[in-house]
């Protein structure tokens, strides 16, 4: 039995559900890419299915409204895939549970993918509505943004003539985001060597973090998994000796890691004193994250004797290194634009392989050259220590335009209904504006959004009665649109 079958607007939420039942996670989005052309074939629609599965559905202009320039209204129909520990949930092929309490929808257990899954649906409800007025639309719906914006990069947009576009990737509702940051994936490879060992096995868990987005969270001073269990390692070597046999932490690049752990080998004595001073340690954390992510918990168990291959002491050594003089967090704040994070970079996937310690990052710079010197720094780290970089899915940033009509507008929409102002916004996070932007001359562009809390997180939920008020706006803003 449907969920949300009694919310309203009733489209706007079938469609949601619809999607939820979709497999849609980054890089795997045939499925739900296939469900966007039979819809437009279903509603006579002209469409454009690319090899990458974007799919681009064309709407003509409403009566009265055949001489306003084309509005294109952009999501991406992949989500982050991520599910509290020991969660079976099978991304690939189950559908999400979905649950509502109070004004939330939300997910069993697993991220909801209301980012950006509404806006496909608002798309979706707008396209089959004849009785709305708007100009001609261009509806985009892009792949794997989540994984660096490779749909909206490959994209071909030689057929879109929009002169506005309307973003509908944003997580809070009253703020028009009006320009973002560029960005890029840090890959890197750091050869270790191997050594067999024996001795007392040590589980090192670091857990109970808050993690969050790597750009709309960076600047909430959470705690990186990784880093801190890297820390540990480092510290907890005045307890004694012991060799690294395992290294793991993060999911995704761009979600800021809420677990790590480690296998180390010790004797018995050391082994017991590097548990209790996981107790120590984990209090000092607290107090250090008082307030921000405090829930932080380190722990050390024994696993019984047995053999290893664990890294060679110089490989140790590397390692640690690397990791406690990573760059992390934020780099720089905007000189001109109070509060907002002008560069950073997150460490959101880390493993000890037995060839290398692999990592991936985001970085993120709303000036290309910091973003390009940023990159640099993790580079020269990690060939000065015989390692490999790559750098991926590099993106431009979207500059905020002093002169918008697309804004002006929407404020103005905006003040009629509530009676009061939006907040106007530059945001520390890649959208997909930011390509479009390059890729057609002069285009107008705003974003927008309901609220969502904890997106790219199993406690993601998204606000009904937001997503109700959001409808009414977008919809109010279309028909104000003309010239």
């Amino acid at each position: 039995m449907p969920v949300l079958e009694n919310l309203k607007p009733q489209r706007v939420f079938y469609y949601f559900e619809e999607i939820t039942k979709i497999p849609h996670g980054s890089g795997n989005t045939k499925e739900i890419s296939d469900y966007l052309v039979a819809f437009a074939k279903n509603q006579g629609l002209r469409w454009i299915q690319d090899e990458s599965n974007n799919v681009i559905i064309f709407k003509e202009a409403s009566k009265g409204y055949e001489k306003v320039p084309s509005v294109m209204l952009q999501g991406h129909m992949d989500m982050v895939c991520e599910k509290k520990k020991g969660n079976t949930h099978d991304f690939t092929k189950d559908p999400l549970k979905l649950h509502i309490e109070g004004d939330y929808i939300s997910a069993d257990g697993t991220t909801l993918g209301g980012d950006d899954g509404i806006a496909v649906a608002y798309g979706l409800a707008l396209l089959e509505d004849d009785t709305l007025e708007h100009p001609a639309l261009e509806v985009v719906f892009t792949v794997d943004e989540e994984i660096g914006l490779l749909g909206a990069s490959a994209l071909d947009a030689s057929c879109l003539n929009a002169k506005y576009l309307i973003n509908l990737d944003s997580e809070e509702e009253g703020i028009l985001w009006a320009g973002c940051a560029g960005g890029m994936t840090a890959v890197t490879k750091l050869p270790v060597r191997y050594q067999e060992c024996t001795g007392m096995k040590w589980k090192i868990r670091v857990s109970g973090l808050l993690g969050g987005h790597s750009g709309a969270e960076i600047d909430k001073n959470r705690a990186n998994a990784t880093l801190i269990l890297a820390r540990f390692l480092k510290e907890c070597r005045q307890q004694g000796d012991y060799v690294l046999a395992e290294l793991s932490g993060g999911l995704k690049d761009n979600a800021i890691p809420r677990d790590a752990e480690a296998l180390i080998l010790a004797d018995t004595e050391t082994g017991e004193k590097i548990a209790a001073y996981a107790d120590i340690f984990t209090q000092a954390l607290r107090k250090e994250y008082a307030g921000c992510d405090e829930g932080i918990t380190v722990t050390a168990e024994p696993l019984g004797q047995g053999a290893e291959p664990a890294l060679h002491p110089v490989s140790l050594e590397k390692v640690l290194f690397f990791l406690l003089n990573y760059p992390n967090g934020i780099q720089k704040m905007c000189g001109f634009i109070d509060g907002l994070v002008e560069t950073s970079c997150n460490l959101g996937i880390t493993a000890l392989t037995p060839e290398a310690l692999c990592g991936s990052a985001s970085v993120r710079s709303s000036v290309g050259t910091a973003k390009q010197a940023l990159a640099d720094k993790i580079a020269y780290l990690t060939e000065f220590l015989g390692g490999d970089f790559t750098a991926e899915g590099d993106y431009p940033s979207w500059e905020y335009r002093q002169n918008s009509h697309l804004r002006t507008v929407m404020v103005q929409v905006y003040r009629k209904l509530y009676g009061k102002e939006p907040e106007v916004q530059v945001i520390h996070a890649g959208l997909e504006c930011g390509l479009f932007y390059e890729k057609i001359p002069g285009l107008d562009c705003v974003s927008i959004g309901p609220d969502m809390k904890d997106i790219h997180t199993s406690e993601e939920k998204l606000s009904i009665s937001s997503v109700q008020r959001v409808w009414d706006y977008l919809v109010e803003v279309l028909r104000e649109i003309k010239e």
